[in-house]
């Protein structure tokens, strides 16, 4: 939390006074409020720096931050000084984002949750968080992981004592290794946040946390910059509060980069903005297959099983054609018939390589030889520097493909077949486990389709489990679908408003 203190006090002395609430602030509030004269960007940073200062080490207590930037303040007056005399830099001009903590950001370390490389130094920002800053944005912190981004069922590094925690139940889990960043954002430490999904990691935390999750189609999305787990599944993307945060954030940091061979395909993909999907009235005709496969009945629990059969009411009640049930063939055998093939030692390595003298650790074993990570992560560690030195060199490898190209075919199938916009199931088909609580049934669906297909998903908030627990649905789309998801995400978002925020967390006094 270095100089957190020292910028929450140095305030100017024509900073005006102002009651706008900073929980659950949207973009789009924050720069109307920008345009009356009643917020600065330094007003945003300093409200949102004792947020972090109040809730996430004291108070309640979520742990959901590594560090501080300590030049978040001196951004924030850079670019009031910048809208005193030309107005906004671009669309997210002001806005305070927290990003887990493997996205290289200049200026901070890139810990990945990992000991080893507290203090390693990045010598340039991720793609994504580079055009962040170039549209505006203030990026005020770096977020809690599950190290090495490698668990989806909590959120624990070595970098941080202790896990971070579900702001709606403390005594709950945050869901997979973007959790930190789903605790903040619920918690309105800042406006919106991104996090990485290598198997679940965007969307579960977002589905335990009332947020959105964004899971791009691969290649839509660059992945430069942040730090690998496994190249053929990793995206990166936004969580907000609403659909309209994530897509507003989603437009700035979409699209080509060079440094990432695989956003070729954006080029012809990628809209040229998805802020024009947001209809409210979007759900008339959409047509969706409901895809009980992944949530039978006799294997969920009975609150999170009627919250989405309440949401598919709604959709019928918002206009949309419901498909009740569609089934992919063969999607347990697909999904269960690959042989696992450890990527991490490459793509690691490649990334230690990219840091130059930054890190005094040059590969994967430097680190297992280290001993500076949780011991939990030993075995994992130890059999993925075990493993082919080139995955594509691996027997099976394409075997692995053949199969995931296959499902692919049997997810076009069902579309096609019926002519969906979408498929839905739940993200979790169980409320949010006890932290500590690795045995009890967890019910994530996430890994099932969209890492294996690279076909887009986004998780919604549904609602409640017993009232008190967040739960969401996923919408799975077509490749390069994003603004369809995004539609039918916002016109059930606008019907049914089931966002509300954690108690606990009042608005502070300023």
């Amino acid at each position: 939390m270095v100089g957190l203190l020292f910028w929450v006090s140095c305030t100017s002395p024509d900073k005006r006074a102002s009651d706008f609430p900073l929980a659950e602030a949207t973009i789009a509030d924050i720069h109307a409020a920008m345009e009356r004269g009643d917020v600065t960007a330094q007003y945003l940073v300093e409200g949102y720096l004792e947020r972090i200062e109040a809730y996430d080490k004291q108070g309640p207590s979520i742990n959901s931050i590594i560090s501080i930037n300590p030049e978040a303040m001196a951004t924030a007056k850079y670019l009031d000084s910048i809208y005193a005399e030309s107005g906004m830099v671009g669309p997210l001009h002001g806005i305070p984002i927290i990003v887990k903590d493997n996205y290289d950001f200049f200026g901070m370390p890139t810990s990945n949750g990992t000991l080893a490389l507290k203090a390693s130094y990045p010598p340039d920002d991720a793609f994504q968080v580079k055009k962040l800053r170039e549209a505006g944005a203030i990026i005020i912190a770096k977020a809690n992981l599950a190290e090495f981004a490698s668990s989806g069922e909590f959120s624990v590094s070595s970098v941080l004592p202790g896990y971070s925690r579900n702001p709606y139940d403390t005594r709950r889990t945050t869901a997979g290794s973007s959790g930190g960043t789903g605790a903040s954002i619920a918690a309105s430490l800042a406006v919106v946040g991104l996090g990485t999904d290598t198997g679940s990691s965007i969307r579960g935390p977002s589905a335990h946390q009332a947020l959105v999750g964004i899971r791009s189609t691969m290649g839509l999305t660059s992945r430069d910059g942040i730090v690998p787990l496994a190249l053929t599944n990793d995206i990166g993307g936004p969580m907000a509060r609403t659909v309209e945060d994530a897509v507003r954030v989603f437009d700035v940091i979409a699209g080509y980069d060079e440094a990432d061979t695989v956003t070729k395909a954006s080029i012809e993909s990628k809209e040229d903005s998805y802020l024009p999907f947001l209809d409210a009235n979007a759900l008339e005709g959409k047509r969706i297959g409901v895809l009980h496969q992944l949530f039978p009945k006799s294997d969920s629990d009975s609150s999170v099983y009627s919250l989405m059969t309440g949401a598919l009411e709604d959709l019928k009640k918002g206009g949309a054609v419901l498909f009740d049930s569609v089934m992919i063939r063969d999607l347990d055998s697909l999904n269960e018939s690959g042989t696992r093939i450890r990527q991490l030692k490459r793509d690691y390595n490649a990334y230690l390589a990219s840091l130059g003298d930054s890190s005094k650790y040059k590969t994967l074993q430097d680190i297992i030889d280290s001993d500076d990570y949780h011991p939990y992560l030993e075995k994992r560690l130890i059999d993925a520097q075990a493993d082919v030195d080139i995955p594509e060199d691996h027997p099976d490898w394409d075997k692995n493909m053949a199969l995931r190209q296959t499902l692919r075919e049997r997810v076009f199938e069902v579309m096609d077949s019926l002519n969906l916009d979408a498929l839905i199931y739940p993200a979790f088909t169980y409320p949010p486990r006890l932290i500590g609580d690795l045995n009890g049934p967890r019910g994530d669906t996430s890994g099932k389709l969209s890492p294996p297909t690279g076909f887009p998903a986004v998780a919604v908030p549904m609602g409640y489990s017993y009232g008190k627990y967040p739960a969401g649905f996923q919408l799975l789309g077509r490749p390069f679908s994003e603004g369809v998801l995004f539609a039918i995400a916002y016109g059930y978002e606008q019907q049914t408003k089931h966002r509300r925020a954690p108690d606990g967390f009042e608005e502070l006094d300023r």
